[in-house]
């Protein structure tokens, strides 16, 4: 069974709406260079203190020390921490010394096959990645919520390649997730955009894809 992480969530009103529909894990979205559904870390703290314990969430940070990983991180501590940039392995291993029960989430940008050697050497410090569409080489960085689908034939060799679970992101909707599962077999599918009308959560972008989920389930 596919895990749904909805991401870009600004309100405890539409993390309880992606909840209801029967998403496992909620996205929010720090300060970021460019992308949809950023928020302050206060009002991330404001809407985590809302939800039950029991609700995991990702904090997505851009920081790329590790001091102001841990400054935003120490504020808000979220079960896991999505690092959307590229950071160096001692980040990760300083972070996880830190906070050994904060599940470390480390993006890969897919865009060609070098990226499968990237997504190696991430994983030995990371408890999942997340394969997205981005550019991060812009001058303003592209580091997720681009709504762009890349080339699931490399993120299928890489779920196949790392040792740990692997998130798929990128262009994913309820009309195409049944192929995306079908090609790249990842662990979890992680949607922002694609659920989104004038950047709110769109109740029926929302039930459809968990319909089309259902559907795929059933099969």
């Amino acid at each position: 069974m596919l895990k749904v992480k909805v991401c870009c969530i600004k309100s405890i009103h539409e993390a309880r709406m992606a909840l209801s529909f029967g998403a496992n894990f909620i996205g929010l979205v720090g300060p970021m260079p460019s992308g949809p559904g950023t928020l302050t870390v206060d009002q991330i703290k404001d809407i985590k203190v809302q939800l039950s314990p029991r609700i995991e969430c990702f904090y997505l940070t851009s920081k790329t020390s590790i001091k102001d990983i841990l400054m935003e991180y120490e504020q808000i501590k979220t079960t896991h921490i999505q690092l959307t940039d590229h950071v160096e392995e001692s980040v990760r291993q300083t972070f996880k010394k830190a906070y050994p029960n904060t599940a470390i989430v480390q993006v890969v940008h897919v865009t060609d096959e070098s990226s499968i050697e990237l997504a190696k050497s991430y994983s030995q410090n990371s408890d999942y990645l997340l394969l997205d569409s981005g550019t991060p080489t812009n001058k303003i960085k592209e580091l997720g919520g681009t709504g762009k689908k890349h080339n699931w034939e490399i993120s299928k060799q890489i779920v196949k390649t790392v040792d740990i679970p692997v998130f798929l992101a990128g262009g994913i909707n309820y009309k195409n997730v049944e192929e995306a599962a079908a090609i790249v077999k990842p662990y979890g599918i992680d949607l922002c955009s694609s659920l989104r009308t004038s950047d709110n959560l769109d109740r029926l972008k929302t039930k459809q894809f968990f319909e089309s989920l259902k559907r795929i389930e059933m099969i």
